[in-house]
């Protein structure tokens, strides 16, 4: 990856993409630490320092805590990245919109702005949520004068700041798909992870200080866990480029005096086929509960034992929670290749080829051997989530230390630095290609 970028910068064009998107990069770094107006910092930090394992935390972590700081930029990726998933789920039910993404070009653009329709609305919808929540939490301040600063007025320019700055960071993410080097939002999204790194070192700093101080189960599990942390980077790097190859063979054809077809080649499906979206998911459900125990914390306070203990159990480090948790992730993963994955169409499309399966009919015993295969391999890439997400959990509760390896961050990170580096090394594979009139 190094000699990549080390190649990549010698390259005048890659140089001026790459900065282009550092500049990016910064710019939504800085609008992260941009509070948003008549709104008290501190008391919306001391209140998400709490939010560990609600929906709230899971936002602030794929925002680089924008939430936590009430920020321009607190929406972050997330009305994009929901709109994003909401059509896709729609395209499989609305026969329209699935054409639409299969016309080329021209229907990806219009999809596209669909997508930006669906996430101002969502970017309106959430804005007004969390300045609810806020408003719950007595986060709002009116300034001197209360009369200066009505509540409607207040509620306004703080949604509209919301909403502003998602719209932002979704253009800042088209501009990288442009003019940058690609992975616009996954390369947000990895900025703000990365940029919780210090919370990572905070955490050993901690470790470290509870072992000097006569706790000697942290000098046991101190080098367990940093060797555990470098198998799982090793362990997702592989399974990311993992894949099970079909053979495909193309028939002959004459026309005339020369011989087409009959080139061997394969169908490529990848281990990890929907990525972190089934843990994106998962979280989302299991979070619920903790969520509840926010929003309500006269459950906490004894009112209600049984509901009480109900969400307790479902609490983040706990087996119930664990077990769960791996059900959710292997249930949406096929639930995701399900609706990307066409088993029948891609058997079509091999017919109208010429091209077969070697010991397979063509028609439905291809698509049958298709959907076969898919299944297994989506077992083989559910149960590798499950590993990566899981890990921390079962860490947590096997040595009692409060352990935050983020399976969810780490797959997030070293997918798009892989991505983002396949993608200046093919670019640098059609700079440095020379054609056959040369």
């Amino acid at each position: 990856m190094f000699t990549t970028l080390r190649n990549a910068w010698k390259i005048d064009d890659l140089r001026k993409k790459v900065l282009f998107t550092l500049l990016i990069l910064v710019v939504y770094r800085l609008g992260v630490n941009l509070p948003v107006p008549f709104i008290n910092v501190d008391i919306v930090s001391a209140f998400m320092q709490l939010q560990s394992g609600t929906i709230f935390g899971f936002a602030d972590l794929m925002n680089g805590g924008g939430l936590s700081k009430a920020s321009v930029f607190a929406l972050g990726v997330q009305p994009y990245i929901n709109a994003t998933i909401i059509l896709q789920l729609l395209g499989v039910a609305i026969p329209a919109l699935e054409r639409m993404q299969k016309e080329g070009p021209d229907g990806q653009k219009r999809f596209a702005r669909i997508g930006r329709y669906v996430g101002g609305g969502l970017a309106v919808a959430l804005g007004f949520g969390y300045y609810w929540v806020m408003r719950a939490q007595g986060a709002l301040k009116y300034g001197a004068g209360a009369s200066l600063f009505p509540q409607i007025f207040t509620a306004i320019i703080i949604i509209l700041s919301f909403t502003a700055g998602a719209l932002l960071v979704m253009w800042m993410g088209e501009q990288i798909d442009q003019k940058g080097i690609g992975n616009g939002i996954s390369l947000l999204i990895f900025a703000g992870i990365v940029s919780r790194v210090g919370s990572v070192f905070e955490s050993f700093k901690s470790f470290w200080g509870s072992a000097m101080g006569g706790e000697t189960k942290y000098f046991v599990w101190m080098p367990i866990i940093v060797i555990l942390a470098l198998a799982s980077v090793v362990f997702v790097i592989i399974l990311n480029a993992a894949e099970r190859r079909i053979p495909v063979q193309y028939a002959k054809k004459v026309v005339g005096r020369k011989m087409y077809g009959g080139q061997s080649s394969h169908i490529p499906i990848k281990v990890n086929m929907s990525g972190v979206m089934p843990i994106i998911f998962a979280s989302s459900f299991t979070s619920i509960p903790a969520t509840i125990l926010a929003f309500f914390p006269a459950i906490q306070n004894g009112n209600h034992p049984v509901w009480a203990s109900i969400l307790n159990a479902m609490s983040s480090s706990g087996w119930i929670y664990a077990v769960v948790y791996t059900l959710l992730i292997i249930a949406f993963n096929y639930f995701y290749v399900a609706i990307t994955y066409n088993p029948i169409e891609m058997a079509n499309n091999l017919k109208k080829n010429n091209g077969a399966i070697p010991g397979i009919r063509p028609g439905k015993p291809t698509s049958d051997f298709i959907a076969r295969t898919i299944s297994k391999v989506t077992l083989i890439g559910a149960l590798f989530l499950v590993v990566v997400a899981v890990s921390p959990i079962l860490i947590t509760k096997v040595s009692g230390m409060n352990i935050s390896l983020g399976g969810t961050s780490l797959l997030i990170v070293v997918g798009v630095a892989l991505d983002t580096t396949r993608s200046m090394e093919s670019f640098m594979t059609m700079r440095h290609h020379k054609g056959f009139l040369e």
